[in-house]
């Protein structure tokens, strides 16, 4: 993937209030409670990113968009730790 695509990506993200967390390596909303990872990013389109960026189902607990979904453990961890 070519530098200007991901820092478009970025950007996208940015712009919709996420943050980057560099200590695990994901992208995150505290109010949507959705968290993606850089790999995750990297092999998606930016228009399959700004569709989940804009899906709006309500949920009260945090959504993983993981290139292999994380363990149930990891996911408690990650809730956890990004609030």
């Amino acid at each position: 993937m070519e530098l200007k695509e991901l820092a478009t990506k970025t950007r996208i993200l940015e712009g919709a209030g996420y943050r980057y967390s560099f200590d695990r390596e994901v992208y995150f909303n505290r109010q949507a409670k959705k968290a993606f990872s850089v790999e995750f990013v990297e092999d998606r389109s930016e228009d399959e990113i700004e569709q989940l960026i804009r899906d709006n189902a309500p949920s009260t607990n945090w959504r993983f968009f993981f290139v292999e979904p994380p363990s149930a453990a990891v996911e408690r961890e990650l809730a956890n730790i990004l609030g």
